[in-house]
């Protein structure tokens, strides 16, 4: 992130300021040129929710501002853009249509961070208009829309970068080094399962992420990450999906419910009732514009209209024959992820605590284990920032240093964005069907 100037550096650089200007007098004047000003790329957001604000808004004004501007906000809530406009400091016109905002606005780079579901619209008509794409996952929740946004990549030119935050973490880059190097042969096949907790489990069922239609359920929205990861590690693409899944916790399955939190009469007896009023950041960006378009922040787990699972087991076939059994929990009293691999050789296997009711340690640990051999443990520090310090390094690698060498194949792309969320709509459909999915039938 960009550092501020320290009263030490000030002085420093106001005493070679000085020192210039005293040396310039006592020279002859000779004609001289000066390097030309770094053009800023032109960026403009469009979702103006938590996860734009707070990761593709502020972070970037306050640690690329050398680098780009902000030409453009773009959000349906005319609440939400000014609040965010005020909040990031920037000066730029806020528009609620897309259309006029590109017109107007003439980004290079759009950042696209709304509800699953309309990401298409907005990755299709950017690049259309102009501009390469930034997207949050999942780049869309099913196999109609991702087709469409292939067709338009090859069609206008432009590029589309998934943000993949979780490839950048430094634990689950030494794993990728690890397993790439060989260290436990050929992998033949891991198990992966992931644990949310009851506090942010919950909080996907209080959001629009609760209906299918708007985020294609967890197996596509918070799974994407673990397909990602899964395709990352194993250096394949998935064939085959056959899932499991239902609701069976949230949902209907109580006996009383209301709309939202803040008004419900059950909030005494409910061990899942949130006060939304005290997070100050979120009444202002959500409760304070709830009247704009309706959207309830702080709506009730035990909705009668949830239609996402709840409990979600997968067995993937992998290009290469490795095979991987993945599940997902969304009310564990801890959360993390096991991960293991098995291979040729040997065996690596993590256990990583991201959120638990016991003290944490500052190291995240991976267990490697070799066929006839000895166990090795291998302690590597937590990263800083956001997701185990992903977040910084992948915005550093967007924007900073966009040309370095790629040495662990972090930046992702619209195929590895497409194959993450296939793995999730294949399992979608497979626990509608009752049948394993081929992905090659989802897309050519």
């Amino acid at each position: 992130m960009k550092k501020h100037t320290t009263r030490r550096k000030f002085i420093q650089d106001a005493s070679a300021v000085a020192a210039g200007t005293l040396l310039a007098a006592n020279l002859p004047a000779t004609p001289f040129t000066t390097a030309p000003p770094i053009q800023k790329k032109r960026i403009a957001l469009v979702g103006c929710g938590i996860r734009g604000l707070g990761l593709w808004g502020k972070p970037i004004v306050d640690g690329y501002a050398d680098l780009v501007q902000f030409v453009g906000l773009c959000d349906n809530n005319p609440g939400r853009l000014e609040l965010g406009k005020r909040y990031l400091g920037v000066d730029c016109p806020v528009f609620t249509k897309f259309d006029e905002m590109m017109r107007v606005a003439k980004p290079d780079t759009v950042i696209v961070a709304t509800v699953d579901n309309t990401h298409d619209e907005f990755i299709i008509k950017g690049m259309e208009m102009g501009a390469d794409i930034i997207t949050e996952k999942p780049m869309t929740t099913d196999e109609v829309k991702c087709r469409a946004i292939l067709d338009a990549e090859a069609l206008t030119g432009k590029h589309i970068t998934v943000t993949f935050n979780y490839r950048y973490a430094p634990h689950r880059q030494r794993i990728w080094e690890l397993l790439h190097a060989g260290e436990i042969g050929t992998v033949t096949s891991a198990d992966f399962h992931w644990y949310l907790d009851v506090y942010h489990g919950a909080d996907y069922f209080r959001r629009w992420h609760a209906y299918k239609e708007k985020g294609g359920t967890l197996l596509v929205h918070k799974a994407t990450h673990h397909f990602d990861l899964l395709n990352w590690w194993l250096g394949s693409e998935p064939v085959e999906v056959f899932a499991h899944g239902g609701l069976e916790h949230y949902g209907k399955n109580n006996p009383f419910r209301h709309t939202h939190c803040r008004p419900c009469p059950h909030k005494d007896k409910c061990t899942y009732h949130w006060d939304i009023t005290k997070d100050p950041q979120l009444m202002a960006l959500y409760v304070s514009n709830e009247h704009h378009d309706g959207y309830l922040r702080d709506g009730c787990v035990w909705r009668e209209d949830i239609d996402i699972y709840d409990k979600m087991t997968a067995a993937i076939r992998y290009a290469n024959n490795a095979i991987v059994s993945y599940s997902l929990t969304t009310y564990s009293p801890y959360e993390g992820y096991r991960i293991a691999f098995n291979g040729t050789k040997g065996r690596l296997e993590a256990w990583i605590r991201e959120r638990q009711p016991w003290p944490d340690s500052d190291y995240d640990e991976l267990r490697l284990t070799r066929n006839f051999g000895k166990t090795e443990l291998i302690q590597i520090p937590h990263g800083d920032g956001g997701h185990a310090g992903g977040d910084e390094r992948m915005l550093d690698r967007i924007f900073r240093n966009p040309d370095s060498p790629d040495t662990w194949r972090q930046s992702a792309g619209s195929r590895d964005g497409a194959m993450s969320i296939l793995t999730g709509i294949a399992a979608r459909k497979s626990i509608e069907t009752g049948k394993p999915v081929s992905v090659k039938d989802l897309m050519d």
